[in-house]
């Protein structure tokens, strides 16, 4: 079982493909190197240092508000 976290991509460095996402108020550069697009703003599923997929603000706000009432992540 794997767990992937919703997290907004708040800058983006083309030159090496990577970004800085952010999951609240913690923020870590990841991989864009399974995305063909991506945009400051877009919500992606962070795997291990690197974005998955894009995702729906609603359902990264779905899914973080859930995981802040199991105690996983702050709210």
């Amino acid at each position: 079982m794997c767990l992937a976290l919703p997290a907004k991509i708040v800058s983006i460095n083309k030159i090496d493909d990577t970004a800085i996402a952010a999951i609240g108020e913690v923020k870590k550069e990841i991989s864009l190197a399974l995305l063909e697009e991506v945009a400051i703003g877009d919500y992606v599923l962070l795997h291990v240092g690197y974005a998955l997929n894009t995702i729906s603000p609603e359902e990264a706000e779905r899914t973080l508000k859930i995981m802040a009432e199991a105690g996983l992540v702050e709210g």
